[in-house]
């Protein structure tokens, strides 16, 4: 069996394509509000046709989120449509990289993660608003600084999902089978400030207090604390100190990346950051950050969504499989609330944040029907 969307959608691939170089040639990198704006203006005239409520929402020193609701049945639930515009890449990057289709891949700045599902949801929304009304009320949230850490629109996004019913994030899929994600790991970012006593290296050796030195066994006691088989991982990332060879360092940094997969494990690592201590009682050091995503632990409601969507896959001729990643998404923060969230719901492809980046043309209808089919399946419970 196979959804009745599906065929028409495969018809639209081309045009899906067409609409996909215009998003990608249109560069929005997170430090280019003018460059989101552009992009946001773009997908707005696309939806368009489809009479949606269109907010934008400006934010000091970032792009704009767009926000554009579809009104359904009276006492229809609400769905809300994650996802984001800006990428990793700054402008300029598509003179290197620039837009490319062969060998069915799609190539471009952005492609992957996450124009493509951007495209995917345009597209199942204008299938479901062809077969008459819409089944249920939807709002597409589109933010300019996920890439960053979502800063400036972490709160809109939390408020729009207290007000949904289900959460469907249009991140890329996970893997060449192309998983749902229904879990990702929690994320935090810690810097520690190392201060020391400044002497010359050759004239006062023993005056000094190297912050260099003290910061490298920082590093070492920050690093015993990852736990891999335990899917708990620090990463020292940055480290910087230091003016000129012949001085002994006064200052240095480390700033730190941590991956936790549940909110006990995060506690423990806030724990063991807060209560590093100096080797050298000449030093001093300051702590600062904290947990910028939770995780998006495997509930029993993501599981249910999971399994709709599984059951659409499996309709519309395609198995889906589901897993868990390393990296956080928005949809950290709406699960954190409690909102059924799926993630993953976006394109097949491979390469996100690299110059070889690219979705796979053939899986975009299949994809495109299978939001469709699950946002139907929803509105009917």
């Amino acid at each position: 069996m196979s959804s009745p969307l599906l065929r028409p959608l495969a018809a639209q691939l081309p045009a899906m394509a067409a609409t996909l170089r215009r998003y990608v040639e249109q560069e929005s990198p997170s430090s280019a509000p003018q460059a989101i704006a552009a992009l946001c203006a773009l997908i707005a005239a696309d939806f368009a046709p489809l009479s949606p409520r269109v907010r934008l929402h400006k934010f000091m020193g970032y792009g704009p989120a767009l926000q554009l609701d579809l009104p359904g049945p009276r006492r229809s639930p609400r769905i809300l449509l994650l996802g984001h515009t800006d990428t990793v890449y700054p402008l300029g990057t598509l003179a290197a990289m620039p837009w490319r289709s062969h060998g069915g891949h799609l190539c471009g700045p952005g492609v992957f993660d996450m124009k493509a599902g951007i495209v995917q949801a345009l597209f199942a929304l204008r299938a479901l608003h062809a077969r008459g009304p819409m089944p249920c009320a939807v709002t597409l949230l589109l933010v300019p600084d996920e890439e960053i850490g979502s800063p400036a629109s972490r709160p809109l996004t939390e408020r729009l999902a207290l007000r949904s019913q289900a959460v469907l994030v249009l991140e890329p899929a996970a893997g060449p089978a192309g998983a749902c994600k229904t879990a990702r790991k929690g994320v935090a970012r810690y810097t520690i400030h190392v201060r020391g006593i400044a002497a010359h290296a050759g004239l006062d050796f023993e005056r000094g207090a190297s912050a260099i030195v003290e910061a490298a066994h920082q590093v070492v006691a920050i690093a015993a604390l990852s736990r891999p088989d335990r899917g708990l991982t620090l990463n020292p990332g940055l480290i910087s100190g230091g003016t000129r060879p012949n001085v002994i360092a006064d200052l240095a940094e480390i700033v730190t990346d941590v991956r936790f997969l549940t909110a006990s494990q995060a506690a423990r690592v806030d724990a063991g950051i807060r209560t590093l201590r100096p080797r050298n009682p000449r030093c001093t050091l300051q702590i600062s950050g904290g947990v910028e995503r939770a995780p998006f632990e495997r509930s029993a409601a993501t599981v249910r969504l999971y399994r709709l969507a599984a059951q659409a896959a499996d309709a519309i001729g395609f198995p889906l499989a589901e897993t868990a990643v390393g990296g956080g998404s928005d949809g950290n923060f709406t699960a954190a609330l409690g909102v059924p969230t799926l993630d993953g719901l976006g394109a097949v492809g491979e390469g996100a944040h690299a110059p070889h980046e690219f979705v796979v043309a053939r899986e975009m209808p299949r994809r495109t029907a299978l939001l469709a089919e699950l946002m139907t399946t929803l509105a009917a419970l």
